[in-house]
């Protein structure tokens, strides 16, 4: 669910036309078909409320053994509550977008070869003292919390996640970056052992991601450790991932190594593979199509159910003032 995660050449991938180059309601249904994962996937996925996908288990694949994954008990802040019931857990952790283990939705038993410990994170950059932590250490530097969000994927299907994690923002302030820093840029792990997707050579791996220092320290971007309670599964971005709510979900990194801080704005993987379709800001909104499919409304995981897609996803109370003065800008993806 990274909801296009993963990333070269354009021109090689536009001669391949694949599977989520035509409109989905011409397409065989999302639960017998491959369903590409985000940005490039899913066209016209708001034209049919197609249900989930059929599930061999808890965390998918045929035979696959899922990880077992541990509780993770945090304080729920009910200032973020969702504003709509909960996705059933099943449809979360089966539903998924992780192109280096396949590019149908069902990869969640591919994902259970993902190591995950031991984990450390790089911080690197124009910052006081470049390091690595390991993932235990940098927990203990931190309170972790529950947190209800809205997640939009640019495929224009939505979910709504307990998310455990911490802000964004106590992880900038660790970093103690220098003056001159205005944006982060985020990678995450490529493990040519484990990932059979990295074999793709016309993607731009590894997947990177990045946002301006603003949005890094607003209150609602997210470094996600936990869900529904427990710690994440692999398939869903373990073992620390970033949550943006107001952002198309490909601008949420999952399984991130290394966070680098610096005066350059970074080119993210999919804006890398097509450009006039995968901006830096991905930020939603309804009104601005994608040039395949409208954005108008989505489709809820778990019931099925479309509804009207909401500007900044809902969140403009917290990040609208971000973009003022950004007229210029190509704010929405």
């Amino acid at each position: 669910m990274r909801c296009g995660r993963t990333n070269g050449g354009i021109g090689m991938l536009i001669k391949r036309r694949p599977g989520w180059t035509i409109p989905e309601q011409q397409a065989t249904p999302e639960a017998v078909v491959m369903a590409r994962r985000a940005l490039l996937g899913g066209a016209g996925a708001i034209a049919v409320a197609a249900p989930a996908r059929a599930q061999w288990h808890l965390f998918g694949g045929p035979g696959a053994p899922a990880t077992p994954l541990a509780p993770l008990p945090a304080q729920r802040d009910a200032k973020y509550d969702g504003g709509r019931p909960l996705t059933p857990e099943k449809d979360s952790t089966t539903y998924n977008n992780y192109y280096e283990f396949g590019e149908d939705k069902d990869i969640a038993g591919a994902a259970q070869a993902l190591p995950v410990d031991p984990w450390s994170v790089e911080i690197a950059g124009m910052v006081a003292r470049p390091r690595t932590i390991a993932l235990e250490d940098l927990l203990k530097q931190v309170t972790l919390e529950e947190r209800v969000y809205r997640h939009r994927c640019v495929e224009a299907w939505a979910m709504t996640v307990p998310w455990t994690g911490f802000p964004l923002a106590a992880l900038v302030k660790l970093a103690e970056p220098a003056a001159g820093v205005q944006y982060l840029r985020f990678t995450t792990l490529a493990d040519h052992k484990t990932m059979p997707g990295l074999a793709h050579s016309w993607y731009p791996w590894p997947y990177t991601e990045g946002v301006t220092l603003a949005e890094a320290t607003n209150e609602l971007a997210f470094l996600s450790v936990g869900m529904y309670g427990k710690t994440i599964p692999k398939q869903d971005g373990a073992p620390i991932r970033l949550t943006l709510p107001w952002k198309y979900g490909f601008k949420s990194a999952k399984s991130i190594v290394k966070v680098e801080f610096t005066d350059k704005r970074p080119v993210g993987f999919w804006q890398q593979l097509q450009d006039s379709e995968y901006g830096f800001w991905a930020n939603v909104n309804p009104a601005v199509p994608h040039p395949r499919w409208s954005q108008a409304q989505e489709r809820l995981l778990g019931s099925g159910e479309m509804v009207p897609t909401q500007i900044w996803n809902g969140y403009g109370d917290y990040v609208a003032s971000l973009y003022d003065g950004l007229k210029n800008e190509r704010l929405f993806a």
